[in-house]
Formats: C-alpha cells, structure tokens, sequence
C-alpha cells in the first residue's frame, strides 16, 4: 500500500492519528508544498494539463465515477463570455462524509485544484456549493477563499497575482435539499430556482450554469488534480488497480468513510480495489463486540447492498458488475452486524428516499410513498407474500434506467430496496402472513 497523497497534511491511519487533525491555513499550505502545482500549471499550456489528467484517468469521486479528464474535453472553445466551475460539496447521501474531511481540514488543497482546473479549461469563475448542514466546513472554506484571494490566488490581478488569466470563486450554501446534489439540480439552486434536476441533453458542459458551458466536479476530485499535474499520470496510475473485466481502471486513492457496526469508525485514505474486510480489519479494527459481518452498503444508500458472502467485495468502480449493487458510489460504506434487522433497514431507506424526492416526476413522487407504504406495512407484520411480490415489481419499474424518471433518485431508491429483499428475503418472509388462493372444486 502506498503513503497518502491527497490527504497528506491530514493524519490517517495507519500513517499518523487522527488527533493530530487541524485546519491548515494558507501559511502552513504554502510551507508544505501547496500552491507548487498551480505554479507549475501556470508554465503549461491549458491542453497539456487537460491531456495529464485525461491520462491519469481519475474516475469521479462524487459517486458516477465519470472519468474527469473525458468530462473536461466536453467543453466547446471559449468565445469570450462567462464560463463556470461548479464545485459539488453536497454531501447529502445517507453514511458518506469523505468531502467534509478535504474542508474540514485541507480546504486550500481543494481551492488549488479548483484553479488549476478553472486555468486548465479556461473557466473563469468557481462556485462552491456546500451542503446547508455543513455550518462549520462552510466558514473553513469561506475563510480559505479569503486567504486565497489576499494572497493573490484569486481575484482580478489573475492567478498568483500574475496578470492574465483571472478567476473568481464564490461560496455557495446549499438549503439542504438532497436532490441539488445531482448536477443539474445544483445549478438551478445555485441560479437560485427550486433544485429540480433538468432534463439532458443538453449536457453542463455545453449549457449549464446561466446556460453558459459548466464543469461540475467533486471536491474529491478536485483535490487529486495537484498531485497530478505536480507528479504526473503515471505516477497516479501506480496507485489503485487494474479493472478485472477489462472495463476503465480504479487508479488513484480513495478517501473511503467507514460507519456502523466498526471498532473504528472514520475517514482512510487507501488505494481503490482494497477488499472490504481488510479495510474493516485492519483499519477499522474489526466488527464492532466482535460479532459477525451482515452486510454493506458500499457507497451510500443509492448504491444497494452487499450481501453476508460479500464480505471480502473490493472496492472498486467494477463492484457493481461484480456484486450486484449499482455502482462503487462514494466508497463510503456502512457496516452491519448479525443483529441488524434488515427489514427495518430498507424501509429507513425507503422513508429518507421518500422525504427527499423532489417530486418532479411522478414514478419518482408516487412510488417512492407506495415503497415505504409497503415495507411499514411488512415490518409491521401486516404485510402478505402479494405485498413482497408487488414491493419488488415496483422497485423494478422505477428510475431514468428505466427511462421513467430524469434524475437517479428513483434508481437509487430501486437498488436499496431491491438488493435488501433479494439478499434478506427469508427476514422478509418471516414478517409477511402467506396469502393462499383458494381451490374450489366443480361437483358436477
């Protein structure tokens, strides 16, 4: 396993302890080495930076997985106008909290990949969209976006304070809706409409924010872009691993926040592809009372869950082919123990899905109250072996993969609940009362 890169000033385990945690200012960032990548960007040519991390192939740490390099390319040639960064800090999805380490902590390091990356595909101003719960991390950050414009990082006199090219960079607080943190639905909010996810094409790059081209990227993402332009792709790719269907490799670290039935829950930095049980085991110091593995979800709710023979899934972007969940998400799994009452769990789900579903469409709207409606009445106990059958034909038939819906959180609420009956249906057989049909037979 390699060192830490992105988090370097930021204590992990196993590479130093937690209580060490502080937040770096721009004079600490600087004496540590921040800031050496943008002055190394600064000497390049904006296409050459583009082709390092196109090359790197970092895949998006927000949750699709998208490889960034490939998104950045998208953007049509600058005419002139107004061209945006939307930088995606929505950390919204139920057990994921790796971002809020980057702001909590590092925030320069996220705000030198937001101008290496604005210089890069010529966008002249960044917008930080903060999730609304996180009060601290939004004064973290809008205290480093005023330590970087004073020292000349930001502003009118250009990057560095060298003239030329300028970028602005704004904070911008989310109302706390769960929806804006699909892209589409975070430029409305950020235009300051109802955060209603838009119908694509056409796509953020070419119409986004005030219909300009807009790039909307992960704080995660954004945090690695100095390590690559400062070491290079190559150097990037040594970490991670290959793909084991011949799909897109995993390369690079991963911040990975564990929660639930842990010794040790937290925020690691490892390579992408390590085997769930030993980040469990070795980084979180075992199941929690010494109790047996239940199950996971991989990367937040939306991803679905891994099942009790999945206990050694590697975490990587091919997880989802694999092990039948959706995707990898945020690898930010949660852990649950032998006692977990499985049934419980998926209508916690279907009720956050539920609460949070902008209602735009109605498959989305009408659906996500019949699931929840349905689990409450299992778990309850006044279900029957027709309401099961019906719970999994309405999953099924919900989300945009079904072309029903035009964001993802029908789809999200689709895998949870699904990938949970079908993993644990003899916990969900034993709250339902058997429904017969009964058999008559003709006398004559």
């Amino acid at each position: 396993m390699n060192a830490p890169v992105l988090t370097k000033r930021i204590p992990t385990p196993p590479w130093g302890d937690p209580a060490d945690r502080h937040i770096v200012d721009f004079q600490e960032y600087r004496r540590t080495g921040g800031y050496e990548a943008l002055e190394q960007a600064l000497s390049m040519e904006p296409e050459k930076i583009v082709g390092a991390v196109k090359d790197s192939q970092i895949r998006g740490r927000g949750g699709a997985g998208f490889p960034c390099g490939l998104k950045w390319t998208f953007l049509p040639e600058p005419d002139g106008d107004r061209r945006y960064l939307a930088v995606n800090c929505d950390e919204a999805e139920p057990g994921t909290f790796k971002d809020r380490l980057l702001c909590d902590f590092d925030p320069h390091l996220v705000l030198e990949g937001i101008a290496i990356t604005c210089y890069a595909c010529r966008l002249d101003t960044a917008y930080f969209f903060i999730r609304g719960e996180y009060h601290h991390q939004a004064k973290v950050m809008q205290k480093a976006i005023e330590e970087a414009y004073e020292n000349g990082i930001f502003g009118p006199g250009g990057l560095m304070g060298r003239g030329g090219f300028a970028v602005e960079c704004f904070l911008h607080r989310s109302a706390g809706a769960y929806i804006c943190g699909e892209e589409t639905g975070l430029l409305e909010a950020i235009e300051g409409k109802r955060g209603w996810p838009r119908i694509k094409p056409p796509f953020p790059a070419v119409k986004g924010l005030f219909d300009r081209p807009t790039i909307v990227n992960n704080v995660e993402t954004l945090a690695a872009v100095p390590f690559i332009v400062q070491e290079g792709p190559d150097r990037f790719k040594t970490m991670g691993c290959e793909s084991s269907i011949g799909a897109a490799p995993s390369y690079g670290p991963k911040l990975m926040g564990v929660s639930g039935h842990v010794n040790r829950p937290g925020c690691y930095e490892v390579d992408l592809g390590i085997k769930l049980s030993t980040l469990v085991d070795e980084y979180c110091g075992g199941m929690r009372g010494g109790k047996a593995f239940k199950g996971a979800i991989a990367g937040g709710v939306s991803m679905g869950i891994l099942g009790p023979d999945q206990f050694d899934a590697e975490m990587d972007f091919d997880i989802g082919t694999r092990y039948d969940v959706m995707g990898l998400g945020t690898a930010c799994p949660t852990i649950f123990d032998e006692e977990t009452d499985m049934v419980a769990v998926a209508r916690n789900i279907a009720r956050f899905f539920k609460n949070e579903s902008c209602g735009q469409c109605t498959p989305c709207r009408e659906g996500s109250g019949w699931l929840l409606k349905l689990l409450t009445r299992i778990e309850r106990g006044d279900g029957t072996s027709e309401d099961l059958d019906l719970l999994l034909e309405l999953a099924g038939s919900m989300g945009s993969m079904k072309g029903t819906t035009i964001c993802g959180l029908a789809d999200g609420n689709n895998w949870a609940v699904r990938t949970i009956v079908n993993k644990y249906r003899p916990e969900f057989e034993a709250r339902i009362v058997p429904k017969f049909v009964p058999v008559t037979i003709d006398s004559a």
